[in-house]
């Protein structure tokens, strides 16, 4: 058996029991259902450590006993909550389970797998109808042995891996091509890019849409900086405040996500380098159009990756069954304010 202790707060979850008791979730599962198949050493040594680790079997049994009796809930696990973006997609798909007379029970991901798995735990313990995901695990693998064959499950945001399932997601590495294509174009050849961790699927697309721009304009990637491991607008900042005092510095910067792009407005106003730093952000931000300059951007398009992610898992359920899995990738759009716009000196 191996050596593991209860996590100090959180929920302990089927892998961690499985782990412990050295045996696979599936061997769990049928412990805890008194399924037959398992031996009894084996059968004993689970229940050890469910006792042990103080688990709560019954979210997953009631799971795998699950009828066909409709919750008129679905599952929606985002970024964050209090991101604008993640927001606009909640209430696009509320928007449209309204409309169904189904709520949406929503969670925040906060970029960490185990709340990735415990949210999604959740989720299946109140036997939704649906998923709608964002993901940051490495592999989304376990999902296999957790949730029904026939629970419809869209990823949205980001790609998943390990598991088959619909995806709706933004053209990152287009918008990123985009919005670097756009700085070049105006004589910016001192470029930074801001992203977030590269483990993010999202933050390796930008980047790969930036380095496709620098070689169009025949660049090597060495002519630029990338400055990665932004997860917040305070980093963002700090980031930006010592990029423009460095020799050398970047002339334009492109901003891998919103709060990157928030972080780089204070600093670049705290320098009084907001008219001569060029600015171009991935995902618009608020109050955008109203700052002087107004800040560029390449905006996602939220309200409908929310829409069609809703609208595929309630397609899934009126037939009955998961439908052909789907990627739909939502288009981008270009909105230039004035940041965007300026010139290298």
């Amino acid at each position: 058996m191996t050596s593991l202790s209860p996590r100090s707060g959180g929920r302990v979850t089927i892998r961690e029991v499985a782990r412990h008791a050295g045996v696979g979730t599936k061997t769990v599962s049928r412990v805890v259902n008194d399924e037959p198949n398992v031996a009894p050493a084996t059968a004993a040594r689970v229940r050890a450590s469910i006792a042990e680790l103080r688990w709560e079997p019954d979210a997953h049994a009631a799971n795998l006993r699950r009828t066909t009796t409709r919750t008129r809930s679905l599952g929606l696990l985002l970024g964050s909550v209090a991101n604008p973006f993640s927001a606009t997609i909640h209430r696009a798909v509320e928007d449209v389970a309204i409309h169904r007379d189904v709520a949406v029970f929503a969670s925040s991901l906060d970029d960490d797998p185990e709340r990735e798995l415990a949210a999604i735990e959740a989720f299946v313990r109140r036997k939704v109808d649906g998923l709608i995901l964002t993901s940051v695990a490495q592999s989304q693998a376990y999902l296999a042995e957790l949730i029904p064959p026939n629970l419809p499950v869209v990823f949205i945001d980001r790609e998943q891996s390990g598991y088959d399932a619909d995806r709706v997601r933004s053209d990152n590495v287009g918008g990123a091509r985009l919005a670097t294509r756009h700085v070049l174009g105006f004589g910016h050849r001192r470029i930074a890019l801001l992203i977030d961790r590269r483990e993010i699927w999202t933050a390796q697309e930008r980047e790969r849409g930036f380095l496709a721009a620098l070689d169009e304009f025949g660049l090597p990637a060495e002519a630029a900086t990338i400055v990665a491991d932004l997860s917040d607008q305070d980093a963002a900042e700090r980031a930006v405040m010592a990029l423009l005092g460095a020799p050398d510095a970047p002339t334009a910067i492109v901003s891998g996500q919103n709060l990157i792009t928030v972080g780089a407005v204070h600093a670049l106003r705290k320098l009084g380098r907001h008219n001569d730093v060029a600015l171009i952000g991935f995902d618009d931000i608020e109050l955008a159009d109203l700052m002087d300059p107004g800040i560029s951007v390449v905006a996602q398009r939220p309200q409908e990756i929310g829409r069609l992610a809703a609208e595929r898992v309630f397609a899934s359920l009126d037939a009955g069954a998961r439908l052909p899995h789907e990627t739909t990738v939502v288009p981008v759009d270009l909105v230039p304010r004035g940041s965007g716009e300026i010139r290298p000196a």
